[in-house]
Formats: structure tokens, sequence, C-alpha cells
């Protein structure tokens, strides 16, 4: 799967959310996780459709900004496997 072929309604079945009640949290979820990873690996979204791998790490990415919605942050470690991911597509190392 494209991470362009990600909806609100997917992202919300894979955290087993309500997508009815909750549209608008999971659409800026989903849009605040492709941000990230376009960001991160400088790719634009053209490009970031082409490694479908990229779409496992969105969704971690969505996962972890769902479960975490309150402010203050207890766990400031970097999730490996999406770092993993991302870094394999990095286009902008200095």
């Amino acid at each position: 799967m494209k991470i362009s072929e990600l909806t609100g309604e997917y992202i919300a079945e894979y955290l087993r959310g309500e997508y009815e009640a909750e549209q608008n949290t999971f659409e800026a979820i989903q849009k605040a996780a492709i941000e990230y990873i376009k960001s991160y690996t400088g790719l634009t979204e053209a490009e970031i459709d082409e490694h479908e791998d990229l779409t496992i790490a969105a969704l971690v990415l969505c996962s972890d900004m769902y479960d975490n919605r309150q402010m203050t942050v207890q766990n400031d470690k970097e999730n490996p496997t999406v770092a993993q991911i991302l870094s394999l597509h990095s286009a902008n190392l200095l």
C-alpha cells in the first residue's frame, strides 16, 4: 500500500478507533505523519509513494500520535523501527 492510499478511515481501523467520532483527529494525524516523513527524509510526496515500507512508518507514527495526545511526554525515545525505515530513504543527510 502506498502512503497516498492511506485514509483517515483506514488509520482509524488500524488504530481500532471510531472514525465517525474522531474524524478530524484521524485526518490531522494522517497529515502530520506524512509531513513528518517528508521533512525527515527530504523526499517529495511522489517520492515517498515509491517506497511502500514508508507506509508502515506512517502507520506507526499515526499510532504514536494517537496514543500520546497529552502535552507531557514520558518517553522521549524515537521509535527504532520508524527511525530505521526513514533513515533508509533519507535524501537530506548532511
